[in-house]
């Protein structure tokens, strides 16, 4: 897949030029409001929603109070099972890993199930430099594979395109990625899947390595956990002789049981289900069923700094859902490549800064990229409150410092001494209010601020000369 990430322009700019993109918006507003409109019928069904959310909520802080020893058991849980479990402390080592584990197959290709985490880490690319070429077997991401782009959606990673866009995208690259598409194939859903079909059975049975990530990893059994709605990541996890596994540390859940919560939250708020059509289950290797080799690279990439921030850490709760998305008033007028991150969108705007770190200036603008609405919040199955973090993150960007944050401080700094001495206050207000025919419309130096507001008119008299003339 080509594109990166990287040297990509900061969201204002990126969001600039996304909102005149008449296409665009259309295929978002269709899709978004299709998702969030049956998401809220699936979760209206259960009258227990809010204790269901209130447990996913407490069951994520308690493993993450406790990450090390949940980690450290099960880690002893898969070995016990046939597993081997490898540590990457970021995304380098974590791709180095994966590469030299493919090699050691002898293998030159690899079928993946939909992972963020892999695609977080940029392990495609990664492979591709290996020799190693690496087939997305998600339709969505399939699409956005053969289409040379890159995923706007953390659920369905080609929502930015339409159905006539990937008729198209499949009639030129299929024949060049394998089996080529059907002659006349038109654009109607049963088509383009059974076109998407055709070409991946033969990736499905020929492919010896499988690559995914897992929605949940139980510490009590060593259990991996993938959801999906396809059937696509059954036959990665079964077929292949050989399985990698790249979870993010924070996958982590105590108990099988556990579970029940996250199976009754995690499709009605991502697909709409009362069920997952395939929830895949596996623990370590068997001897007569599945990969006869299982590695699980456990991923922390950023993820052991963000813990340590007890505001920003509820970030971690994240299940991958993406209902913050559907509902984001942003992120359906700019879509998700204007985040310049693989997690999009208002958690992406939590999330991504604290991975990566503030220091580059499409992270340090993604906690603005938010009108505090709050529907994020609202609807979470697990109750992270993003808008308080994306305002921990707006503070920390402010202390960073740089030239604008200096003269942010020093008008801050001269209008609490002039607010300190009354006798200065009241001279300026009589100042302003002489002059005021000769005040500019906009605010100099704050083009971006008062580029859609015009500067309140000040009156011809202060209240304290009004106050004095009228009631002493």
């Amino acid at each position: 897949m080509s594109g990166t990430y990287l040297g990509m322009p900061s969201f204002p700019k990126a969001a600039a030029d996304a909102v005149h993109d008449v296409t665009l918006r259309a295929n978002l507003r269709h899709a978004t409001h299709t998702i969030r409109d049956k998401r809220a019928k699936a979760v209206a069904e259960l009258e227990d929603w809010a204790l269901l959310r209130e447990a996913g909520k407490q069951i994520k802080n308690h493993t993450l109070r406790h990450l090390d020893r949940y980690l450290e058991q099960l880690e002893s849980a898969v070995v016990a099972a046939g597993g081997t479990v490898h540590w990457a402390a970021d995304a380098a080592e974590a791709k180095r890993i994966v590469a030299d584990l493919v090699k050691a197959t002898g293998q030159s290709e690899v079928v993946k199930v939909k992972s963020m985490a892999t695609q977080e880490i940029g392990l495609n690319e990664a492979l591709e430099a290996e020799g190693i070429a690496a087939y997305e077997t998600d339709l969505a991401e399939l699409i956005v594979q053969l289409g040379h782009d890159r995923p706007s959606h953390i659920l369905v990673p080609a929502i930015h395109r339409n159905r006539g866009e990937i008729r198209d995208i499949f009639r030129k690259e299929m024949g060049s990625w394998g089996r080529a598409a059907p002659e006349g194939l038109t654009d109607t859903p049963a088509d383009l899947a059974e076109a998407a079909r055709l070409h991946l059975r033969e990736k499905f049975l020929r492919a010896k390595v499988g690559i995914s990530g897992a929605n949940f990893m139980v510490a009590e059994t060593g259990t991996l956990v993938v959801f999906e709605s396809e059937g696509n990541g059954r036959m990665c996890l079964t077929l292949p002789e050989t399985l990698i596994s790249v979870v993010g540390i924070e996958k982590v859940v105590p108990t099988w049981r556990d579970l029940e919560v996250f199976l009754q939250t995690l499709p009605r708020s991502s697909t709409a289900e009362r069920m997952n059509p395939y929830t895949s289950m596996w623990t370590g290797t068997a001897d007569a069923d599945g990969p006869r080799t299982f590695h699980l690279v456990l991923l922390d990439n950023g993820r052991t700094e963000t813990l340590a921030d007890e505001v920003g850490r509820q970030a971690l709760r994240c299940i991958r859902c993406s209902a913050c998305l559907n509902v984001c008033p942003v992120y359906e007028r700019v879509g998700g490549h204007a985040y310049g991150s693989v997690y999009p969108g208002p958690i992406g705007a939590i999330l991504s800064p604290q991975l990566r770190g503030i220091q580059s200036e499409i992270d340090a603008s993604l906690p603005f990229a938010s009108s505090l609405c709050g529907a994020c919040y609202e609807v979470c199955p697990v109750a992270i409150d993003i808008p308080e973090v994306l305002v921990h993150l707006r503070e920390k960007v402010a202390d960073r410092g740089g030239k604008g944050h200096r003269v942010e401080k020093a008008a801050i700094k001269a209008a609490g001494w002039i607010l300190d001495h009354p006798a200065a206050l009241a001279a300026g207000e009589k100042a302003a209010a002489r002059t005021r025919k000769l005040h500019p419309k906009k605010l100099p130096g704050a083009g971006a601020w008062t580029a859609d507001r015009e500067l309140p008119e000040l009156p011809a008299q202060s209240f304290r000369d009004w106050w004095k003339k009228n009631r002493t």
